[in-house]
């Protein structure tokens, strides 16, 4: 049974292995670690611990194991499923990772770095420029969320197209068990075939399996040549063609195709300080495209020219501008970034972090269209994503003047109604984002039930007390 209630006394052998500077238990310093940060849950907390050493990770679940304490690994706090915050009505403690912030290692020659858990992810892709490499893993938190986090949940970002997501990312794990033994898998290698490859259990498993404290991570060559186009088209089945144009083209070069719609343009030139409309006239549908080459910047520079004027010519592009310096790079993609968060000032947002195949990506968004619009007429609907890997993050608006939480209380009915039609076209309810609290209870419902047993055996397997993150992933 796990605990309902902390001790006084029990609090006290928590914060001995920090040290009391490192235990929060007064109210103010507990608040920014009890909210999730789209605001979707709240939860309780006597007790923030701050671990300076992975030691002191290891008492730390060796003793919750021994009083049957629940345990919340958390990173940066960036997630949007309710994974890293604690339960409500319960006595959950808080595992903060921000103080193991190491770089342990660079190896260009190996081309990779090793850092503790609690690495800040910009910081990770700076180390890697100091040095000639490029870390390519971005997402628009990257100044606050944590490499631990990242592997928790398999984070994917805007170059999985090219680069993978954070299981193609590492090499390499060290992570805390329940019980607090120490499992040192930082290995450097890209071939090892000894047995059970045991980091990826823990890759993506949100912290329900153990803490990962440390990891070893892939490093690229850094481009030569990278050139940023935003492109104005009609339909999204004309985006799918220049994909496909694109992708025959660039190859491995072509490292990020992003879809967006007239709709998210007027958001973030609307909310966004700083952002303005790349292109002279309005479009209902566009495509960022990126692409990066090894060997000389004229490569970029040819393949995005006759990419284009391919596209012109065959009617797929109606306007397109190509960003002529790294400051005009970043403020496309900035434009990109924004599109979540420009939604908030227009109200109520019903999100949803999917993937179909890429093929399938027309044909989903046209039947998922008509089906919100006639379950909510006047939604204000704002699909975008990563088109080269099916990632669509399909955001409905509510309607202009629409009550908010009357519109917010039809999450799940909506994400129901979404996530029916995603399987229809064998895709997937969590694409990057993970599963967390907001889709467990789903998930139970869209795997089979020997998936789901598998996924129980390994939890008790790895942590029979049932300390980590209960009441995510897995119902408790």
């Amino acid at each position: 049974m796990i605990q309902a209630t902390l001790s006084p006394d029990l609090i006290a052998r928590f914060a001995a292995i920090v040290g009391p500077a490192h235990a929060l238990v007064d109210d103010g310093d507990i608040a920014p670690y009890l909210i999730e940060s789209r605001g979707l849950y709240h939860g309780v907390s006597p007790l923030v611990l701050r671990p300076g050493t992975v030691q002191e990770v290891a008492d730390i679940l060796a003793l919750a194991t021994e009083t049957r304490t629940a345990i919340v690994p958390q990173g940066g706090n960036t997630g949007h499923v309710g994974g890293s915050v604690p339960r409500e009505g319960a006595a959950d403690v808080v595992l903060s990772l921000s103080r193991l912030n190491r770089i342990r290692d660079v190896d260009p020659v190996g081309d990779v770095i090793v850092a503790d858990g609690g690495c800040v992810l910009a910081d990770i892709q700076a180390q890697a420029e100091a040095v000639g490499r490029l870390f390519p893993l971005s997402l628009g938190s990257e100044g606050s969320c944590q490499i631990g986090g990242n592997l928790s949940t398999n984070a994917g970002g805007t170059a999985v197209l090219a680069y993978g997501g954070m299981r193609q990312l590492c090499l390499g794990l060290e992570v805390v068990l329940p019980t607090g033994e120490i499992w040192n898998g930082l290995r450097r290698l890209k071939k090892d075939n000894t047995g059970y490859d045991l980091r990826d259990l823990f890759i993506g498993a949100e912290g329900t399996l153990g803490v990962i404290t440390g990891a070893v991570l892939k490093l690229f060559p850094r481009p030569l040549g990278h050139e940023v186009a935003f492109a104005g088209l009609k339909s999204v089945k004309d985006a799918l063609a220049l994909f496909e144009r694109a992708s025959s083209r660039c190859g491995t070069a072509l490292t990020g195709f992003e879809l967006m719609p007239r709709l998210g343009v007027d958001f973030t030139t609307r909310h966004i300080p700083g952002v303005r409309d790349p292109l002279a006239t309005a479009h209902d549908w566009y495509v960022l495209i990126d692409i990066s080459t090894s060997d000389a910047a004229e490569t970029a520079t040819r393949m995005m020219e006759a990419l284009l004027s391919e596209g012109l010519e065959a009617g797929l592009v109606e306007d397109a501008v190509v960003a002529a310096s790294e400051e005009q790079r970043k403020a496309l993609w900035h434009m990109r970034e924004s599109m979540s968060p420009a939604q908030k000032p227009e109200g109520g947002s019903i999100k949803h972090d999917v993937s179909v195949p890429v093929s399938a990506i027309p044909d989903f968004m046209a039947e998922a269209d008509a089906a919100v619009m006639a379950a909510i007429p006047g939604a204000r609907i704002c699909s975008f994503g990563h088109m080269g890997d099916g990632n669509i993050h399909y955001n409905i608006s509510q309607p202009i003047g629409a009550d908010k939480q009357a519109f917010l209380d039809r999450w799940r009915e909506i994400n129901h109604l979404v996530h029916g039609i995603v399987l229809k076209y064998h895709g997937s309810i969590s694409a990057e984002h993970g599963i967390g609290q907001l889709k467990r209870d789903e998930l139970a419902a869209v795997r089979a039930p020997i998936e789901m047993d598998l996924m129980r055996r390994v939890k008790r397997a790895f942590d029979p007390a049932g300390i980590m993150n209960p009441g995510k992933v897995l119902k408790a």
